[in-house]
């Protein structure tokens, strides 16, 4: 990822362990420095645990002034559609991209 860019690539099922252990120390750490920059890649999806549901819907609260940019990388048209329904409820800029676009995510995250 550029610098600045917090990126993950996530498969299977969602935990709250994930945020916990994974994805809330890196966006500390980068609203930390200023700007949270941050892009998901998710190739398939087999749900998410209650408690990573509501990591989910809470991540931006605590750093919402620093949150900048967010990128959905995938091809499942579900979750697309979705993002672009509440899309607005979340911190900053956000946009979907199919997975052929991934370098277009990056460099859009990142700009």
């Amino acid at each position: 990822m550029p610098a600045g860019v917090i990126g993950f690539e996530s498969t299977g099922e969602i935990r709250a362990e994930d945020y916990r252990d994974v994805v809330l120390p890196a966006i500390e750490r980068a609203a930390a420095s200023g700007e949270v920059r941050f892009l998901i890649v998710m190739d398939e999806f087999d749900g998410m645990t209650g408690g990573a549901l509501w990591q989910d819907l809470t991540v931006g609260i605590e750093h919402m002034r620093a949150w900048r940019r967010t990128a959905l990388v995938t091809d499942i048209t579900w979750m697309q559609h979705l993002t672009d329904l509440i899309g607005w409820m979340t911190p900053g800029d956000l946009k979907t991209f199919p997975i052929a676009e991934r370098d277009a995510a990056v460099a859009w995250v990142a700009g």
